[in-house]
């Protein structure tokens, strides 16, 4: 007897200690599969940029994983109003009949009015939708009377309701209550970072869209624009030698002919974004140089065009290359140059003007110098205004090239208009001012 009691003894507690490790081991593993279901739920929250898409996932993965046959998520639209988001495996009484899934109902009313439970004592309400068919035993319902609503917030901000059942309604642990609380909150998350996606993808979108107005109106100022006032002149020189000397008026309409033609193709490389025609076989500094010659021709006024390239790699005088640019930079400089120019020709009376291109130091500097009327650069705004846009044309094109602008000027005492844009030495897209 005395054997047996001490043999019994630590069975005993042996039992209890096993007890104890089991309980501790079927713990863990309910932890484990709760963690194993966050993240599946996670998983699929991550991988959809749609949000009903992941919302039907979610709703899928909660049945299965906890054994519920169905769920479906009312979600608020702008206005605060409920609609049905997604769902999962209804009963014909409510899949076949979408009427009976609109309006307001218990749940929905009690989720607005602030009293559904946010901790883990989640709700478990009878569905006021299937209230008829529990009376009349419609079999379409599957028997479903009650489910669980889990409301989903993020911060103060309510966002919609979680709904969950089953035929013959269980009761859920608290633990799988609280399960289905994270599972709200991790959706929450997830509607309001597609939200916040949304949000930035439509404001992405108006910027681009007034990118690209601005640059249309940029490139109809600095083409069209001037290429229908040269052409004007043109025709305006060879209407008055006409009666006289109608040999020059036939070179001064041939000119025009010349002008529109060739506006015409820069009209059209504007509008599809292209590489300005004068830089379609040149780099910058040639590309300047026949833009000078062309303007001397076509105004007889005195331009000149200077071009320091950088010294070269080697001990000698031999000057290096000219920075490879991408064409969005040559682009941009060549029409401040253009723009620069005209505004020299058209409006300064200028007696001389110098067109200036340097590589100093990492820094390409263009600079259009006149010794015209000059005019007040505080009074730039009241010149857009006037629709001159030319200024605000070139601080524009500047800045979308990370360059900096200075535009030194007095009535009576010419212009300076000095553009510098650094660069690191190889292609470059953005300046390091960006």
């Amino acid at each position: 007897m005395m054997d047996s009691e001490r043999h019994h003894a630590p069975a005993s507690e042996d039992l209890v200690a096993a007890s104890e490790e089991g309980q501790e081991a079927s713990s863990l593993l309910g932890s484990n599969r709760e963690l194993a279901i966050l993240y599946t739920i996670a998983g699929q929250l991550n991988r959809k940029v749609n949000v009903r898409e992941a919302l039907q996932e979610v709703l899928s993965q909660v049945a299965r994983l906890l054994g519920l046959k169905t769920g479906w998520v009312w979600l608020l639209d702008e206005e605060g109003a409920p609609f049905l988001a997604a769902s999962q495996s209804l009963p014909p009484y409510l899949a076949d009949h979408p009427e009976r899934m609109t309006g307001r109902c218990l749940c929905l009313d009690t989720f607005l009015g602030g009293n559904l439970a946010r901790a883990a004592n989640i709700n478990v309400l009878r569905c006021s939708r299937l209230r008829n068919a529990e009376r009349e035993g419609d079999p379409s319902s599957w028997g479903l009377r009650f489910h669980a609503s889990v409301p989903i917030h993020v911060g103060e901000t309510p966002l919609g309701v979680l709904n969950v059942a089953s035929e013959d309604w269980r009761e859920l642990h608290s633990a799988e209550l609280q399960l289905l609380h994270i599972i709200g909150d991790q959706i929450g998350l997830a509607i309001q970072r597609a939200r916040l996606s949304a949000e930035h993808t439509r404001a992405a979108a108006r910027l681009a869209a007034i990118e690209e107005r601005n640059r249309l109106a940029r490139e109809i100022h600095d083409t069209l624009a001037q290429g229908l006032a040269a052409i004007a002149l043109q025709l305006e020189t060879a209407d008055a030698l006409l009666p006289t000397q109608p040999g020059r008026a036939q070179t001064a309409v041939r000119r025009a002919l010349a002008l529109a033609r060739s506006n015409l193709e820069e009209a059209r490389r504007s509008v599809m974004d292209l590489r300005a025609a004068p830089l379609q076989n040149h780099a910058l500094p040639e590309a300047l140089a026949l833009l000078v010659r062309r303007l001397r021709v076509e105004s007889g006024s005195r331009l000149e065009y200077r071009y320091e390239p950088p010294p070269g790699p080697g001990p000698g005088d031999e000057p290096g290359h000219f920075p490879s640019l991408s064409p969005h930079c040559e682009a941009g400089l060549y029409r401040i140059a253009q723009e620069a120019l005209n505004n020299a020709l058209r409006h300064a009376a200028a007696e001389q003007i110098t067109l200036t291109l340097a590589v100093r130091d990492k820094m390409i500097v263009l600079q259009v110098q006149d010794n015209g009327r000059g005019f007040d650069p505080e009074r730039a705004q009241e010149y857009a205004r006037a629709g001159h846009f030319g200024l605000a044309g070139m601080s524009e094109r500047a800045r979308l090239l990370g360059a900096q602008i200075s535009i030194e000027s007095l009535p009576g005492s010419g212009t300076s208009i000095s553009v510098y844009l650094p660069y690191q030495g190889q292609e470059q897209e953005r300046s390091p001012w960006l």
